[in-house]
């Protein structure tokens, strides 16, 4: 859940971004409100400020049948410092950094989504808005600044529900192959796939029924930690100016073989989620961050 990150929404609709919009909006505001990846050769400001409007069409959680449309427009700020970093990998302190490894510890966000915007959950509590904590670690395993690379990410972080005095969720652990091919002009492009595992608190959070709120549709189901879902997404982005990005993204979701597909909640084993949106940059530092 990366997200991740680890990732992260108000629309003209009052509905709520769901569970899965840490992926789909959280982190796109983290991943492309930055310069492009090829541009990381050069050197990027200390920080910058700017805007981002997206809409997307996802899944309302992994294993849902059913998709909702969210739509976002948020300011956005990044400080690139040496240890503490708020940008496109992080929100947190960078505590190690080597040609190979990097290790950060920070924080991501997702948001809430209300059990009566999911027919199969109608009567359960909501999917609260959550917040991540934890050490990720960056394995750089080919290829160079502005050119093709190849890098592996595994992060692990605790889960708590914000809108519930941070009740502990559980934990996550999600490993991802990442591949960041060079721009070409003003377009860029990056590949990823990886898989989200969840503790049983974090499972029984998704998949789990009480008998509270059980039914003849919706029998009890005992929630087991393991895998909750494969994942791969695709970004691609064309820089109109300097200031200015337009940007599209895709991610497939599968819960095929996970640990809890049992569930009642769980209606269909694969799914997407397609967005699209404008990045625009206000103010950025003259300094230039140290890295």
């Amino acid at each position: 859940m990366s997200r991740s990150r680890h990732r992260t929404a108000r629309a003209p609709t009052a509905a709520k971004p769901s569970r899965a919009a840490l992926p789909a909006v959280a982190a796109v505001i983290a991943f492309l409100a930055s310069p492009a990846l090829g541009q990381e050769a050069r050197a990027l400001p200390l920080w910058e400020v700017g805007g981002i409007a997206l809409g997307a069409s996802q899944l309302a959680y992994p294993g849902s049948s059913q998709h909702v449309r969210r739509g976002l427009a948020v300011p956005y700020a990044f400080y690139r410092g040496e240890f503490l970093r708020v940008d496109r990998e992080t929100a947190g302190i960078r505590a190690v950094r080597t040609p190979v490894f990097e290790l950060d510890i920070g924080a991501a966000a997702s948001f809430g989504a209300g059990s009566d915007e999911i027919d199969v959950r109608r009567g359960m509590p909501d999917l609260g808005t959550f917040v991540e904590f934890g050490p990720r670690l960056k394995w750089h395993l080919a290829g160079r600044p502005g050119g093709h690379r190849l890098r592996a990410d595994f992060a692990l972080r605790g889960v708590f529900d914000l809108t519930d005095r941070l009740k502990d969720k559980g934990l996550a652990f999600e490993p991802e192959l990442v591949y960041e091919s060079p721009e070409r002009g003003r377009w860029g492009t990056i590949l990823s796939v990886g898989a989200i595992w969840g503790d049983r608190r974090l499972a029984d959070t998704f998949y789990g029924v009480a008998p509270a709120y059980a039914t003849t549709a919706r029998p009890v189901f005992v929630a087991e930690s393991g895998r909750i879902a494969l994942r791969g997404s695709a970004w691609v982005w064309r820089d109109l100016s300097n200031d200015l990005r337009l940007y599209g993204y895709a991610r497939a979701d599968s819960v095929s073989g996970a640990a809890n597909t049992a569930s009642p909640l769980v209606q269909r084993t694969t799914g997407a989620t397609v967005g699209a949106g404008v990045v625009y940059t206000w103010k950025r530092s003259r300094r230039v961050a140290i890295d």
